[in-house]
């Protein structure tokens, strides 16, 4: 009974799947983790946004609310629309500009800005302001002059249904 026994160790078949399916998972493993590290610095940056941007809007709160104030100061004073806009328009901040009835400013961080109107409502109304405009600008690069589908905010009409409705019709 002089059976040897041998392992053969030899680069089979089976030996060379089973290294490339290692390798492959190791890829798909790496590949993975590089993702999902991707993933957490997007998420992180977004986060930053939208509390820019949060920030911004309680910015523009503010001075709407400040804007107010002094509206509601200036009513008792005044006999007539005309009067209660010059009184306003004497009594504005240096970063707001009234142009008619409307009153419009900006707020921006440096990144983002946000381009806010309010139309001042009749003496009359129970309200004495209502949003016209309150558009998130965010620039990255610069546009070039000949894409005509940028629009400037001041050019936009006064009605909010028109400008959905110029909108509608532009898609």
């Amino acid at each position: 009974m002089n059976k040897k026994s041998s392992i053969s160790i030899g680069p089979g078949a089976s030996s060379l799947l089973l290294i490339f399916v290692v390798l492959a998972m190791s890829v798909l493993g790496m590949l993975s983790l590089m993702n999902s590290r991707n993933d957490l610095q997007l998420s992180k940056r977004s986060a930053e946004v939208i509390e820019a941007i949060y920030n911004l809007n309680v910015q523009a709160e503010q001075s709407r609310a400040r804007a107010d104030e002094t509206l509601s100061r200036l009513t008792g004073e005044a006999d007539s629309m005309e009067s209660y806009l010059e009184a306003v328009k004497k009594e504005l901040s240096d970063t707001m500009a009234l142009e008619n009835d409307c009153l419009s400013w900006d707020e921006t961080d440096g990144t983002h800005t946000i381009h806010c109107s309010l139309k001042i409502l009749p003496l009359n109304s129970s309200a004495r302001t209502a949003w016209v405009n309150h558009l998130l600008v965010s620039r990255t690069a610069e546009i070039p002059e000949d894409q005509e589908w940028e629009r400037d905010w001041r050019d936009w009409p006064e009605d909010s249904e028109d400008i959905w409705e110029e909108v509608i019709d532009n898609d």
